[in-house]
This record gives C-alpha cells, structure tokens and sequence, in this order.
C-alpha cells in the first residue's frame, strides 16, 4: 500500500547515473527526502542491475524509503526490493502478481486516460501517469498534458504519481493541475546538488515553499 504521505518518487536511472556512483546519489536523495527510489537501468546488464539493487536496497530500508525496481521482478526477492515497475507492453500485472508476491508493490506506466481507466482492473497498487511533458527518456511517447491531471485523479481510485518532464522549476505548475505525487528523474540526477534539489520538491509537494 502506498500511504498518502509517500509523494515524491525519485528515479535512479542508470543513464544518468554511473553504476559505481549509485549508492552516493541515493544516500543524496534520501538526504532530501525522497519517498520512493526506483532503479531504472535499461542498457545495463542483469547482473550489474542486481548488484546496484543490493547494495541500494539496505540504505533505502534504514531510511524508510520504499525501493521499487524497474522491470525484472525475479529480482525483487532476492535483492530486498519492495517491488517492481511495469509498462503497458512488459508481462501482465497478474503475472508480476504471481512472480513477486502479495505483499511485494507493483507499479504501471499509463499513457492515457483510458490505459489509467483500465489499470484499476488489473490490480496494481499504483500507477505512473504521463509523459505530462515531453521528456528525453520517453522520447516516443505524446505528451498527455496538463489537462488530463484532474480527470485520472478524480476517476482512477489508485494512487497516481505524475511522470515526464516535470522538474522544480514546473512542480507547482503539476500540483495546480491537480497531482498530489510527482515522479522526478533528471532534475535530481543533474543538479548541482541533489539533496537540496529534493528538499525543495518535496516542500512543494507537501504544501510547503
């Protein structure tokens, strides 16, 4: 179950992030208070995807973060991952549900209102709503702009985290549209400083500056 306080959800994206560095940056985005970690590597082999999930794993437990993996959820078990992240054209969510485990979380991407519609059927605890903006890891993907934001929130009885292309400088700009979670990626990765750069998300995301 995602609690209604775990809101901003930083990604670890292994296209930003060195392998060797990863353990720095999440302790970074720990720091700044980041409620969800998920770690994306899609060009990485499995093995170094499961090393860095295991050495990832313990410092977001002793944190209290929720760890999430993108794809592979053979690995959740054995990494100590809290669950897994799908999209709409990997395995079924039924048949993650059967790989991970009942109490393991599980996450869809959605790209429309319809696919959002559809997903409460389907039985994940929460879903990725977006690209809101055009974002370089979704390259291929039309936005759904602001003015869907409303509608998934008010239709779709999951927790929905806002995905693509949303940064500090545009955060405010989400919430006003509608979102409650955000899903942040190259904003934390590339700044100056990380920790602060999460900080001043999550007051945002909590009401606060």
């Amino acid at each position: 179950m995602i609690s209604s306080d775990r809101r901003l959800y930083g990604i670890l994206d292994l296209g930003y992030v060195r392998p060797e560095d990863s353990l720095s940056m999440t302790r970074r985005m720990i720091e700044g208070g980041v409620d969800i970690l998920q770690l994306r590597a899609k060009s990485q082999s499995l093995q170094t995807i499961r090393d860095v999930a295991r050495a990832v794993a313990p410092a977001c437990r002793e944190s209290g973060l929720l760890f999430i993996l993108n794809d592979h959820p053979q690995l959740v078990g054995e990494t100590g991952a809290d669950g897994v992240h799908v999209g709409q054209d990997d395995m079924p969510v039924a048949a993650v549900r059967k790989i991970v485990g009942a109490d393991a979380l599980i996450g869809l991407s959605t790209h429309s209102l319809t696919q959002a519609l559809a997903a409460s059927d389907g039985g994940p605890d929460y879903i990725g709503f977006g690209p809101v903006f055009s974002t370089p890891t979704k390259p291929d993907y039309q936005p759904v702009g602001l003015g869907a934001i409303a509608e998934v929130h008010r239709r779709v009885p999951l927790p929905v985290f806002c995905i693509g292309g949303i940064k500090r400088e545009n955060l405010r700009e989400v919430l006003a549209a509608g979102a409650v979670r955000a899903v942040i990626v190259s904003g934390i990765l590339q700044a100056e400083d990380p920790a602060a750069y999460c900080r001043e998300c999550a007051g945002i995301l909590r009401g606060g500056t």
